[in-house]
């Protein structure tokens, strides 16, 4: 029996596509320096063979979400700028000073935190101011950036921390010409200035991601923090196709058929029947479904690749399986052997994953 009959189900990760694909993103902002995101296990795609990858092919940062993500890239040897942004109040802030990552700070609780964890160190934090210029999410508010900044440039003085960046993130980027976008970078780069004003000399100011990074090059600074783009998908169907950016998907999720069956006209098929067959048709079984990454909204629709040819899911995708309509003659190989499907797909869930090199292990936008 071979290796690939004994799957279920496995996500192929194409690191030469990702490769490429930091590529195409630099030849986009040519004057910015790039940070390839790799939070959530970079998207589902395996967090330490990607971010290497992606540093191989050029990408100056990396980001993580939380802490704990940056660590863990630090303890499989990774070196470089690594920055992390999600904390929560009790983390673990020494060990992030000590790893020499950069750590954001959006809050004087935060500061405070960081500035004790320098302290015993005996080393500096390198410290990232984020502003929250509009999305309402992380990020301190204008109101409040005074105060921060001044703590900061004190903490900067006292040899306790390094302000290595000022940033902030686009609410809808990923919307050509929204209202908000001029406004937001409007609100940066006064907010930029003022910090500079007091003192502060970044290494870096950025507020672009993905979608910012494709189409608008007033948004790119210094640094651009590619997401969803890195691992070829677009960030919006608006802005265009994968392809219309020079991105390729980096992973192919593989399964074997299942079963195959012949049913009427007139038959429905999955939870509602909302798909109901228009003449004989070949339906088959493929044994993945939401839990294994596969998205929801691919019901009734698709595509899926099945034996050299793209075909419909039909119905809903349950959260183990999901049906493809093969059609009137079905799809068999000339062996007369069930074959096997494929889909381009993402999730934070996936099942056996390989590499192009045959990569083999056990088992979100920026």
């Amino acid at each position: 029996m071979t290796q690939e009959a004994l799957f279920r189900a496995r996500a192929e990760i194409d690191l030469a596509a990702l490769r490429a694909n930091v590529r195409a993103l630099r030849a986009r902002a040519p004057r910015a320096a790039l940070m390839a995101v790799v939070k959530s296990d970079a998207y589902g795609h395996g967090m330490v063979p990607c971010a290497r990858a992606a540093l191989a092919a050029g990408a100056e940062w990396l980001g993580t979400a939380t802490p704990e993500e940056a660590l863990a890239l630090r303890a499989a040897g990774i070196g470089g700028r690594v920055m992390c942004w999600l904390w929560t109040p009790g983390g673990p802030w020494r060990e992030a000073v000590e790893a020499d990552l950069d750590v954001s700070v959006s809050g004087m609780w935060a500061l405070r935190e960081v500035t004790r964890a320098a302290e015993k160190a005996g080393r500096a934090a390198r410290v990232q101011l984020k502003a929250d210029t509009g999305l309402g999410r992380n990020g301190c508010p204008p109101a409040g950036w005074a105060e921060l900044v001044a703590a900061a440039r004190a903490a900067e003085k006292a040899g306790t921390v390094r302000i290595t960046g000022l940033w902030s993130h686009l609410a809808c980027a990923d919307e050509p010409g929204h209202p908000s976008i001029a406004p937001q970078l409007s609100v940066f780069r006064d907010l930029v200035a003022y910090a500079e004003k007091e003192g502060a000399d970044p290494e870096v100011r950025h507020i672009a991601n993905s979608p910012a990074a494709l189409t608008l090059p007033e948004s790119h600074f210094d640094l651009v923090r590619t997401g969803v783009a890195v691992y070829g998908i677009s960030p919006s169907p608006e802005l265009g196709a994968p392809a219309d950016f020079g991105l390729r998907p980096v992973m192919t999720l593989r399964a074997s058929v299942a079963l195959v069956k012949r049913v009427p006209a007139g038959h429905g098929v999955s939870y509602g029947h909302h798909y109901v067959t228009g003449g004989e048709t070949t339906l088959g079984l493929v044994p993945v479904g939401y839990a294994d990454g596969i998205p929801r909204h691919a019901s009734g629709r698709g595509p899926v690749l099945v034996g050299g040819e793209w075909r419909r899911v039909a119905g809903r995708v349950a959260m183990d399986q999901f049906v493809v309509d093969l059609g009137p003659g079905g799809s068999r190989s000339r062996r007369g052997r069930r074959r096997c499907c494929s889909a381009r797909a993402t999730g934070v869930s996936r099942p056996h994953r390989t590499g192009r090199r045959r990569r083999t292990r056990s088992p979100t936008r920026s």
